[in-house]
């Protein structure tokens, strides 16, 4: 963005916008007064980027705005280094990951990727001249400010690797020389990195550069947002269902703007990319719909208890799903689900009991995965009325097994009998059986459920489908379903609002569709619903 027809002054200004901290402005001044400046922001490819990415994603947008040039490292080296965070044989596959999420999550803002330069550490950083000068600086640098340097970055352990110790600071110093940058962009807990490479780059002949750090975002539950902390952070891949569920949990006090989550995702990200009032929609009864022009003045109305939590929730949450969906939609593509699931594969656990799924697919309760869930698909025999209930319809279901089974479903007045009758469905078979008015129901016949205006549509299997084929979610094709779900357990309640149609009228769970071996489940008509 050469050229840009704004001010120095202005550039610096938009530059600043929202950062806690700037180490070195005066050179920053300085070069303004000549040329842009040359940016760079690295990111170690370790646990899959969450939601709060979308922070140093819009500080880029300013930088570029503000005719930066921007480099954007993968610093996968650095990955294996702290604490061999990102296993040697996965570094490739994860730099291609943060590559392809990272890209999406900027054109989602608006981003031109053509403005932007990506690096990708091991390109360089084994090379022989950069080799040497790690050498160079291990033998300047003390235990002492190795140790200070890595303190709030580097994993901290009882007895810590070297890698860790020694290299990880000495790496991000080393790259400000070898990316000729003017300045480096990062958090505000990477302060020591930064002021030990204030004090050591000098000593190898190279410049010091200035410094430029984001204040830290708190996570949903009040503390950093984590890709190891499964409650604190929005993964991008998320479904809807999965963004709603933990905004619902987010910690946000009415009134209580400190070490709040929502409301700082809402001053970082949603209000610097806006154009147009935030708003936030809710009944009449509760004060009518409200809009806000500056992050200031909605952080002030809900510390006057103006904005309730809810509300305040309900808004973040369209507004991400706007910023979520286009990358959703991308990855859906074969290709980069396949990368996901390289990138980040099924871990076993060390019992031998039943493995960990990565986050590509991992549901947010622990042991809680859809192949525990018995689906199936079922042919209706016979449908009538409940002889005792007039909302309730008794099917005789077959489901491939040697006697049919009893299945009551509240449907009347919803769906038509004729269209229940011999069709096929999907059923949930391993709930413990319930007695409804006098009959026991042996399962659940499956469907997409809109509450306003009100819609319900059973699930349809694929054409040639037959009764007892089993119904599984993609990347949970392994796993036996329990003989019976426990309700204690609730697992069926923890599983079920992952479980949607999306717009492409695919049922799915956390974004991975429900199929058989001969394809996928759908609805016909039904769209963007829960599944019950």
């Amino acid at each position: 963005m050469a050229g840009s027809p704004l001010t120095p002054e202005s550039k610096l200004s938009l530059m600043k916008r929202n950062l806690q901290e700037v180490l070195g402005e005066e050179k920053l001044v300085e070069i303004l007064k000549s040329r842009d400046i040359k940016i760079y922001w690295g990111t170690a490819t370790t646990g899959r980027p969450h939601v709060a990415y979308f922070v140093p994603m819009s500080k880029i947008a300013d930088f570029l705005s503000a005719g930066c040039e921007v480099t954007i490292l993968f610093a996968d080296l650095h990955a294996y280094l702290d604490n061999m965070k990102a296993p040697w044989e996965l570094l490739n596959l994860r730099v291609k990951y943060y590559e392809a999420v990272i890209k999406s999550m900027l054109k989602s803002i608006g981003v031109d990727l053509g403005k932007l330069k990506f690096v990708k550490g091991t390109d360089y950083q084994l090379s022989t001249q950069y080799t040497l000068d790690v050498y160079r600086l291990s033998s300047l640098v003390t235990e002492h400010d190795a140790r200070k340097a890595g303190a709030e970055v580097v994993k901290q352990v009882d007895h810590p690797l070297l890698s860790g110790l020694l290299l990880y600071p000495g790496l991000q110093a080393l790259d400000e020389e070898y990316l000729k940058c003017d300045a480096q962009f990062g958090g505000v807990d990477q302060r020591k990195i930064f002021t030990y490479a204030e004090k050591y780059l000098p000593h190898l002949g190279y410049a010091k550069r200035s410094h430029l750090m984001n204040p830290m975002v708190p996570g949903l539950t009040g503390t950093k947002m984590s890709s190891s902390d499964e409650d604190s952070k929005i993964d991008m891949l998320d479904s809807p269902a999965q963004v709603k569920k933990k905004l619902k949990k987010a910690f946000c006090e009415p009134g209580n703007i400190e070490d709040n989550g929502i409301l700082s995702f809402c001053k970082h990200v949603l209000f610097p990319l806006r154009t147009t009032a935030f708003e936030i929609k809710r009944p009449a009864e509760f004060g009518g719909d409200a809009s806000f022009n500056s992050f200031e003045e909605l952080e002030q109305a809900f510390a006057k208890e103006l904005v309730h939590p809810g509300d305040l929730k309900s808004a973040v949450e369209r507004y991400l799903n706007e910023l979520m969906d286009p990358i959703r939609k991308e990855f859906e593509s074969p290709e980069l689900k396949k990368l996901v699931s390289e990138a980040y594969p099924v871990q076993k656990k060390k019992s031998g009991a039943t493995p960990k799924i990565s986050n590509a697919v991992e549901s947010a309760d622990n042991g809680i995965v859809p192949s525990r869930l018995d689906l199936r698909v079922g042919k209706i025999l016979t449908v009538s009325q409940h002889p005792d209930a007039e909302s309730l319809f008794v099917e005789t279901v077959d489901l491939g097994e040697a006697e049919p089974r009893t299945v009551i479903s509240g449907l009347v007045g919803l769906v038509p009998k004729e269209d229940l009758q011999d069709r096929l469905g999907v059923f949930l078979c391993n709930l413990k059986p319930v007695k409804m008015r006098g009959i026991e129901s042996k399962a659940m016949l499956m469907c997409a459920s809109l509450e306003d205006p009100r819609q319900v549509e059973p699930l349809f299997p694929p054409e040639g489908s037959a009764p007892g084929d089993r119904i599984f979610v993609e990347g949970f094709e392994s796993g036996t379903p329990d003989d019976q779900l426990n309700p204690k357990k609730k697992v069926w309640e923890k599983l079920q609002p992952d479980l949607r149609v999306s717009e492409q009228r695919v049922a799915e769970f956390q974004g991975s569709p429900l199929m058989t071996k001969l394809g996928k489940i759908v609805t016909k008509n039904v769209k963007n619903s829960p599944i019950k």
